[in-house]
């Protein structure tokens, strides 16, 4: 690992990852019916103060985007294969929480699948893809910047937490209590 590795355009570099992530995106919301992705997306009923911290760790993740784009990968290295197992693990997780949000109705919280052992598996795996790539490109800049996203983005983890309790009431309460925020821990 190394702080900021030299920066440049080429096949082999970290945008690989992204790119897996941004594809397997686009491919499920265009084979989800629309009031499934809307509702993955609903940010109504947030404060302005969890708009900006999410706005402001999406800033962030975009720099970590950016640093991971330009990186070449660390072929061959310890790095590269942790990261690349870390991010393939976190994609069939991400796929499988997708299509677990998919098969629950709108008007009950998704508690089944991969919501059984986190309340937000797909941020959770969406950010292990992204951490997985800052390893095997080798940047400690790249992963800086990733936590940074992480820290700001935890606000609107909060900020949907609040309008599920609203929504949901004693339901996802009772869901809180049982299922962790972040896995094992939180």
């Amino acid at each position: 690992m190394e702080w900021l590795p030299a920066l440049r355009i080429g096949w082999l570099n970290g945008w690989i990852f992204w790119l897996l992530l941004s594809v397997t995106d686009l491919v499920l919301f265009r084979l989800f019916p629309k009031a499934v992705v809307t509702r993955l997306f609903d940010r109504s009923g947030w404060s302005r103060k969890q708009v900006l911290f999410t706005v402001l760790g999406k800033w962030c993740a975009l720099l970590c985007l950016v640093l991971i784009t330009f990186t070449p990968l660390k072929l061959g290295s310890a790095v590269f294969w942790l990261g690349g197992l870390v991010a393939a693990l976190a994609w069939i997780g991400l796929v499988k929480a997708l299509f677990d949000f998919r098969r629950t109705p709108p008007d009950q919280p998704v508690t089944h699948g991969m919501y059984t052992i986190s309340r937000h598996p797909q941020i959770v795996m969406s950010s292990l893809i992204l951490l997985g790539a800052c390893f095997a490109v080798g940047s400690w800049a790249a992963v800086l910047m990733w936590v940074a996203a992480r820290v700001f983005s935890h606000y609107g983890i909060l900020a949907e937490e609040e309008v599920c309790l609203k929504k949901y009431g004693d339901s996802y309460r009772t869901y809180m209590e049982r299922v962790p925020r972040y896995f094992v821990f939180f």
